[in-house]
């Protein structure tokens, strides 16, 4: 039977790991394999990493980090950065990650999204959508380069287009939302899920268990990701790699949830 996934989603930056709030102020928060070593323990349902410096300076994916995450990863890994070609993304699969995620590529060249579906199954295409709601209006948009370039698309309509290119699974994230801890935009997430019907996650504003069961309560099958829920602790935000997932399961067993 599907369940509800919940994934941590680590930024890499300088060959560090870091989180940012609203995309800005990266800080620092550990290694990235040592992260996952400490996620392999919790037994982590899914595991996203992101290096959000490939794409703006324009490099290849850093394959040798791609690889050391791989061999240390138990449970399914999703790379995303850098990525420009199908070429790279099956390298990145002979690695032995399971998913490739693209951001900036599924703007500038859509058709890919269908040749990388070709190739490799539609399942193993991930698209993440940065997204922000226009200043002054209820209606959101979608940015690149690490939430600095506007692109004037509207995620919703360019939600239901992925899905017909061929992505496989959607992640949304909230640029708003990113590091704040105060919950999901739940407004956004039932717009994306009243158009696509393949896998969606969200990511951007968790801050409790509470806000991850308000979404799975309501949505059921869908995967909720966070950065700082998983990296920090307490309202210092002391930096704590942590993994609660039997207390949330518990939680949701007794809230019906799942």
């Amino acid at each position: 039977m599907l369940q509800p996934r919940i994934i941590p989603c680590l930024l890499v930056h300088n060959k560090g790991l870091v989180k940012t709030t609203k995309f800005k102020d990266p800080k620092y928060v550990g290694d990235p394999i040592n992260a996952v070593k400490i996620f392999n323990e919790k037994e982590v349902d899914e595991l996203i990493v992101v290096d959000i410096d490939a794409s703006v300076k324009n490099s290849e994916p850093d394959y040798n980090l791609i690889e050391k995450l791989a061999i240390e990863c138990r449970m399914p890994l999703c790379y995303g950065g850098g990525i420009k070609t199908v070429e790279q993304a099956q390298r990145i699969f002979s690695l032995g990650v399971e998913k490739i995620a693209i951001s900036s590529l599924a703007i500038e060249n859509p058709s890919i999204i269908t040749e990388l579906a070709e190739r490799v199954g539609s399942q193993s295409v991930v698209v993440v959508l940065d997204v922000k709601k226009k200043t002054f209006s209820s209606k959101y948009e979608v940015y690149i380069n690490n939430g600095k370039k506007s692109t004037g698309i509207d995620p919703i309509v360019f939600a239901a287009e992925l899905e017909r290119l061929g992505a496989g699974e959607i992640v949304i994230n909230s640029i708003d939302q990113d590091g704040v801890m105060k919950g999901y935009d739940l407004d956004l997430i039932d717009k994306i899920r009243d158009v696509i019907s393949i896998p969606l996650t969200v990511l951007g504003g968790a801050g409790s268990i509470e806000d991850m069961a308000a979404v799975i309560k309501k949505h059921g099958i869908i995967g909720v990701a966070a950065g700082s829920f998983f990296v920090f602790k307490g309202k210092f935000r002391a930096v704590l790699i942590n993994y609660p997932l039997p207390i949330v399961k518990h939680e949701m067993i007794k809230n019906n949830i799942i």
